[in-house]
């Protein structure tokens, strides 16, 4: 299938279907939804090129996963070390009490800015994504062993910073040394 209306209607469709999933991946890599609005739409383009192909030979979402981890990974490479995340805070109360929510998944967003890019990256394709040793491989583009190489490395130092300090004292310490 060529370039055309019926070909860009198809890249459309496949785009507006796997937006919100591709930018929840792209979130959990770097932190900032703005960012990962970036990182998906950069992944998007690189999909968009290749998207006669893609529709031949199936695999569209796997190669579109793939781009994005490779749009965030070349990204964290170029970005300067002065840059620094700032968080988006609801400007609206939700009626529950979230604090201790908040605190933990703010204590892992900073654990998981400690470690670096392609472990966070295998750790987010293997427990967010849910894929297999093989298919975290393949989006990476390495092998089975780095993979789990680089999540067991990446599980033991998660454990050890919530071993060594309080949610609290991670989320603090964390937030000084974003590495996003």
């Amino acid at each position: 299938m060529g370039r055309g209306s019926v070909g860009d209607a198809a890249f459309t469709e496949f785009a507006d279907a796997s937006w919100s999933r591709l930018r929840s991946t792209a979130y959990l890599l770097c932190g900032d939804w703005d960012r990962a609005s970036d990182h998906v739409q950069e992944g998007l383009i690189r999909v968009y090129v290749a998207w006669p192909r893609l529709v031949r030979h199936g695999g569209e979402l796997a190669y579109a996963r793939k781009a994005v981890v490779c749009a965030f990974l070349d990204s964290s490479r170029k970005r300067s070390s002065t840059e620094r995340l700032a968080f988006d805070h609801p400007d609206h109360a939700s009626g529950e009490d979230l604090a201790a929510f908040v605190t933990d998944r703010a204590a892992l967003m900073a654990a998981l800015a400690r470690l670096p890019g392609r472990q966070r990256a295998c750790l987010v394709l293997r427990f967010f994504e849910e894929l297999d040793v093989r298919e975290t491989a393949a989006a990476l583009g390495c092998s089975q062993g780095t993979v789990k190489s680089q999540t067991s490395r990446a599980l033991a130092s998660l454990r050890a910073m919530y071993e060594d300090a309080s949610r609290d004292e991670l989320v603090v310490t964390g937030e000084r040394h974003l590495p996003w």
